[in-house]
């Protein structure tokens, strides 16, 4: 037997691995963070309960990756503090970001984690540490498509230039 052929959590983690996982930690935290302030700012109510689902999944990624890198004796990165509860009514509308640019900023975020996800994925030796980031890819996954849904059904997509083929026109 190798020295990589036994249970997964009892063998070293590469530094793609360290450094992957870290930086994605890192940009949970930011991110939670972000959705915590963008809840502020939201007044549909869909909206919020998405951004709720994603704080929720954010927390419980960083809490995973967490155990991961202390388990391997790694430093964690800072978590920004935890945003205050506001009435949106107190935000003045010039300063209040828009529904659209907050679903927007969503679901951006969403499709470069799980791009992020498939190249920890693959990069990964360790099967326990591809697994999870398998778990977070499906969840992000499904969160990006109810995103993907509220904005065509808010009217808040903004499609690029279709694209019509001119021979079935004929």
């Amino acid at each position: 037997m190798g020295i990589l052929s036994g249970n997964p959590t009892d063998e070293p983690m590469h530094y793609g691995e360290v450094f992957s996982t870290w930086s994605f930690l890192m940009v949970v935290k930011g991110l939670v963070a972000g959705y915590e302030t963008n809840l502020n700012h939201a007044g549909d109510e869909d909206l919020q309960k998405l951004l709720e689902e994603a704080i929720q999944g954010g927390q419980q990624e960083a809490k995973q990756i967490e155990t991961l890198l202390k388990e391997n004796g790694i430093g964690l990165p800072p978590t920004p503090p935890e945003r205050p509860k506001a009435c949106i009514e107190d935000i003045p509308v010039g300063a209040r970001f828009q529904d659209p640019e907050i679903a927007a900023f969503l679901a951006a975020n969403i499709a470069a984690g799980l791009v992020a996800c498939s190249t920890i994925m693959g990069q990964s030796i360790r099967e326990d540490i591809a697994m999870m980031f398998g778990q977070f890819h499906v969840q992000k996954a499904a969160l990006g498509a109810k995103v993907l849904r509220l904005n065509k059904e808010k009217g808040w997509l903004v499609p690029p230039p279709l694209h019509h083929n001119k021979a079935e026109n004929c």
